[in-house]
């Protein structure tokens, strides 16, 4: 059980690998693997642009809310 990797043990993983090979060949594979990593890092890309807007909204909005307090203060 300590050597299960997502529930797949050594022996399934290496069909996996000889199956992906038999399928695609040995010139494909480099390709779909820059493939994965292109999507995979313009994924991360626009995961950090959704929590750079997500944070500049909550900074406006605690702004506004400091901006009411001080100006509820000085009345």
């Amino acid at each position: 059980m300590e050597n299960m990797l997502l529930f797949i043990s050594g022996g399934e993983i290496v069909v996996v690998f000889i199956v992906v090979l038999l399928l695609f060949g040995s010139k494909k594979i480099p390709e779909l693997a820059q493939g994965l990593g292109k999507g995979m890092k313009e994924f991360k890309r626009a995961a950090d642009d959704i929590k750079k807007e997500i944070k500049d909204e909550t900074d406006i909005l605690d702004n506004i809310k400091d901006f009411k307090d001080d100006i509820s203060k000085k009345l």
